[in-house]
């Protein structure tokens, strides 16, 4: 059973950035892809980035490209997302996602998840 834990979120303004962290244990987290998603309120749950289990590769939503960076250090079982030029439209609770080795798009594609922070971003 792996547990996910997130921290980092907070109230930010419009053009500034945050660091989200997601300690992982309980799992061997060097073999697993971790996954960043986000929920707005009366909004269904969406891919925001993912990062396979040794760093390689990654992917990125469209909407986050060029302005998000994931990253992960498996000495310290942790995956980050570095979030900058931050809009009013990035307001949600972030979740973090783990599965198996490559990296994914789908919420359904992933095994365990954190209970969220979240990240509001004013205007």
């Amino acid at each position: 059973q792996v547990q996910l834990v997130e921290s980092g979120g907070g109230l930010v303004q419009t053009g500034g950035s945050l660091r989200l962290s997601c300690a992982a244990s309980g799992g061997t987290f060097s073999s697993y892809a971790m996954g960043w998603f986000r929920q707005a309120p009366g909004k269904e749950r969406e891919f925001v980035a993912a990062i396979n289990w040794s760093g390689g590769s990654t992917l990125y939503a469209d909407s986050v490209k060029g302005r998000f960076t994931i990253s992960r250090d498996n000495a310290k079982n942790t995956v980050y997302l570095r979030m900058n030029s931050l809009k009013p439209e990035d307001t949600a609770v972030y979740y973090c996602a783990t599965r198996y080795y490559t990296a994914g798009y789908y919420v359904n594609e992933y095994d365990y998840w954190g209970q969220g922070t979240q990240v509001t971003v004013s205007s």
